[in-house]
């Protein structure tokens, strides 16, 4: 038996930016790996394809569908529900996985545009995208997972990324106290430092990801993977006594980061 078995998940930015594995697409993976069917929702259609193929590699052809929608717009963050729905009959699990990098400065030097265009992407896509499932999801009850990021406890230079993902785990909580006596959980992951395409894409190198790698007191340098099997206890039944947590995934960064 998975431990998603008979569940039915749409994970948002399923995708990777390049061949490598990406939170969303670990995610998307695992999911599949534990049972569910899984919506594989990316701006890129391209994208959420090679999810696909990945899981079709794996013999899991049958798990996984592929729903272009960009989360910022209301109308297309319905009709991947109703997608979800229409395929399978139901939807229990939501990953809020989509968010754009940061961007370095305090808000002196920071664009209008650029402000706007983080907390579009970063906060309002999630909020859109609960709202679309949370009537769904009211049949059965389900799981909302939010990732956030350890740099809104740890701003360093990054005040509008980090304000943007405080106001996910704020966004979390409200959700959570809200949708409870709906038999709703909502939970949010905060990773640390870890090594994806995203950062991968936006110039890390070997001396830098030498040196996340050492921030961590573990020693070790995070993964998709670490966030995707934390995605999967909060999705699960295994955590069903657990809403409105904040979990870091971070290798113990917080406990030692300046």
């Amino acid at each position: 038996m998975g431990r998603l078995d008979g569940k039915v998940a749409i994970v948002t930015g399923a995708g990777s930016q390049t061949e490598g594995i990406g939170n969303g697409r670990a995610a998307a993976i695992l999911f599949a790996r534990e049972g569910a069917k899984v919506l594989l929702v990316d701006r890129v259609a391209e994208r959420a394809e090679e999810t696909a193929h990945q899981l079709q590699a794996e013999g899991l052809q049958d798990t996984g569908a592929v729903f272009q929608a960009d989360v910022t717009d209301a109308a297309q963050c319905r009709a991947m529900v109703e997608e979800a729905v229409g395929r399978w009959g139901k939807l229990d699990i939501l990953q809020n996985n989509v968010g754009i990098g940061a961007r370095a400065g305090t808000i002196l030097d920071m664009d209008d545009a650029v402000w706007e265009r983080m907390m579009r992407v970063n906060v309002t896509g999630m909020m859109l995208a609960a709202k679309a499932a949370i009537p769904a999801m009211k049949a059965n009850g389900g799981a909302i997972v939010n990732i956030s990021s350890i740099a809104a406890w740890l701003p360093r230079g990054l005040t509008a990324y980090a304000t943007s993902k405080g106001a996910v785990e704020a966004l979390t909580r409200g959700l959570a106290a809200d949708h409870a006596r709906d038999r709703i959980r909502v939970n949010c992951i905060e990773p640390g430092p870890v090594f994806t395409p995203m950062v991968q894409v936006a110039g890390m190198t070997d001396e830098l990801r030498e040196a996340r790698r050492r921030a961590s007191p573990l020693g070790l340098e995070g993964t998709a993977w670490d966030i995707a099997y934390a995605s999967l206890y909060l999705a699960s039944g295994e955590a069903r006594y657990v809403t409105g947590v904040v979990l870091p995934v971070d290798g113990g960064v917080l406990l030692t980061s300046r």
